[in-house]
């Protein structure tokens, strides 16, 4: 079976200003003649042997040209489809004028497969081709991106969907990818640079004189005033919560903007699975279909034991499939706002195309508070007393970690702008901005992986590895260290070990170990679950399982592209 691509086609050119979806920049299509009541999706291409050609294209999500990383002329990049046990053969070409790559994110296989240039392979050099070959152990929704300088955030990735060996369990009428992404005209280099220079430049939430007033309304004069003065001292923003905002940032579904309405056909009585997808590079989307439950049955690939919400956190990285049943012929909107919410993506769940239900309103940009400092219930006097400690960029005076298992001391040069005293290890906390909603929100604590336990033996030894930052410098690190300064991670092949990470920053981290499986514990009851991506709240500690099983190089690393680039890298050696 070979899948190859077609001669340039119109998905080549995106727009998504209005509801028309797909709009030419350029080419020689006459704009008029591409109106679509409803975005595409992007191609599915199925079998064991593919032909990829990653190349640039010109796009238009804005109302202004720019230029995106695509492969086989599609934004995302074509569907993969793959069946458990066969062998894949995919020969990718670069057409680009740099090195490029393609990872496979969460797929089991040899270290030199893995597509991460400087680890265990080389890149693919502009005109090159190279042939990825390896058989496919796992079922399950999973991706691929590229893993070269910033070319995931121009858009380089795309869905990666493998069949069952023996069928798919899960009865369902319809089946839809939804892949979640965050487009920007600007050169991410540029962002980057804007990054290092001001961490807070794309930040739309900032305190305001006008939430002071109501704060003072609220809370009295005083406490209004304390309660900013407080922030002040410790030199950090309660709603720094992305690197980067709706300020540059157009959401997207498959490709396709708010306006666009990419739309998903269900019949009223029918089972539907949503397979939802983050390849943001720096945002967190909250998902809800307001009006339907969501039964979540799989998590990066993983099946789990079924649980119903009503909204979910998704981080970059991550994956989750939920089910739903389409009780009318109603339309209902997916909703999926930004963690810092200053927008959101959005598709729509209906019979027919073309349809649209009420976009829900943006949810209030609510500050951080003292769980996302590592410090508990505790009540504003508490942050006072950490302030007054002296918590400054720089400094670590006042925040000791009594009681904890010993890491590495930080390095005296370390880049740390606070350490936390008492990470909590409960699981059952949704995170920031989705507290006392009055919704029902997904949390790891809800989750169990069907089967039980990947390796029945006890961990053999632990290692501690702290999440650390610089906010205003925007450096970020393990163990105080960026990875240009830091030793790799060497685990002894065959060994089962407890990974415990510690986020003594202010900021969501999802991490992410290339070639195995973190087992998430969950201490209180140890009940396991299987991810690849793990998201390590602020002020949070987490304890990962981990057996050595693949010989090789890999990556471990934050999946917030920026942070990755900015030294939260680590290579990890198993011999």
């Amino acid at each position: 079976m070979n899948a190859s691509f077609p001669a340039l086609s119109r998905r080549r050119f995106v727009q998504g200003l209005g509801a028309g979806g797909a709009l030419a920049l350029a080419g020689g299509w006459p704009q008029g003649a591409l109106a679509q009541a409803v975005a595409p999706s992007p191609r599915q291409l199925s079998g064991n042997r593919f032909e990829l050609e990653i190349a640039e294209q010109a796009v238009n999500y804005t109302g202004r040209a720019a230029l995106a990383t695509t492969v086989n002329g599609s934004l995302p990049a074509p569907t993969l489809r793959w069946r458990q046990g066969e062998e894949v053969s995919l020969r990718v070409t670069n057409r680009l004028a740099v090195p490029s790559s393609i990872h496979w994110h969460g797929i089991l296989l040899p270290a030199d497969m893995d597509g991460v240039p400087g680890i265990s392979f080389a890149g693919i050099a502009p005109g090159e081709t190279f042939t990825y070959r390896f058989r496919v152990l796992q079922a399950g929704t999973y991706w691929y991106h590229g893993h070269s300088g910033f070319q995931e955030q121009t858009g380089l990735y795309g869905a990666l969907l493998v069949e069952p060996e023996h069928g798919e369990p899960l009865a369902v009428e319809r089946d839809y990818t939804l892949m979640l992404s965050d487009w920007t005209d600007e050169d991410p280099m540029r962002i980057f640079g804007r990054l290092k220079a001001d961490s807070e430049y794309f930040a739309r939430a900032k305190p305001s004189v006008a939430q002071f007033a109501r704060d003072v309304e609220n809370l009295g004069l005083a406490a209004a005033w304390d309660r900013r003065a407080m922030w002040n001292r410790m030199r950090m923003s309660p709603t720094d919560l992305q690197d980067v905002s709706g300020a540059t940032y157009t959401y997207l579904v498959n490709g396709a903007t708010p306006a666009a309405n990419w739309t998903a056909i269900a019949e009223p009585g029918e089972r539907v699975r949503l397979r939802f997808i983050n390849a943001g590079t720096s945002t967190y989307f909250d998902v809800r279909i307001p009006g339907l439950p969501l039964t979540v049955v799989a998590t990066d690939g993983q099946a789990v034991a079924e649980v119903t919400v009503d909204e979910f956190r998704i981080a970059p990285g991550e994956t989750y499939d939920v089910l739903v049943r389409m009780p009318d012929a109603q339309a209902y909107s997916i909703f999926c706002q930004s963690m810092d919410r200053s927008g959101y993506a959005r598709a729509t769940l209906a019979p027919v195309a073309g349809m649209q239900a009420a976009v829900p309103r943006l949810d209030p940009p609510v500050w951080l508070d003292m769980r996302d400092m590592g410090h508990g219930e505790g009540t504003m006097a508490g942050m006072e007393h950490m302030a007054m400690a002296g918590m400054d960029h720089g400094s670590m005076a006042g925040m000791d970690h009594a009681a904890m298992p010993a890491s590495a001391p930080l390095p005296t040069s370390a880049q740390v702008d606070m350490r936390v005293a008492n990470p909590s290890d409960a699981l059952d906390d949704p995170g920031p901005r989705l507290r006392g909603n009055g919704r029902r929100v997904l949390t790891y604590a809800d989750l169990s992986s069907l089967g039980g336990g990947l390796d029945p033996r006890p961990p053999a030894r632990d290692l501690v590895l702290r999440l650390t930052g610089n906010m205003q410098r925007f450096v970020w690190g393990f163990d105080g260290l960026k990875y240009n300064e830091a030793e790799p991670i060497p685990l002894r092949y065959g060994e089962r070990l407890r990974l415990r990470l510690i986020n003594d920053t202010m900021m969501n981290h999802p991490i992410h170990l290339h070639g195995m499986f973190f087992e998430v514990e969950n201490e209180a009851s140890g009940v396991l679950l299987r991810k690849h991506t793990v998201n390590v709240q602020p002020g949070k500690q987490v304890a990962l399982l981990v057996s050595a099983d693949a010989p090789g190089e890999w990556a471990f690393h934050c999946h917030l592209l920026y942070h990755m680039e900015a030294g939260m890298f680590r290579k990890v050696v198993v011999a």
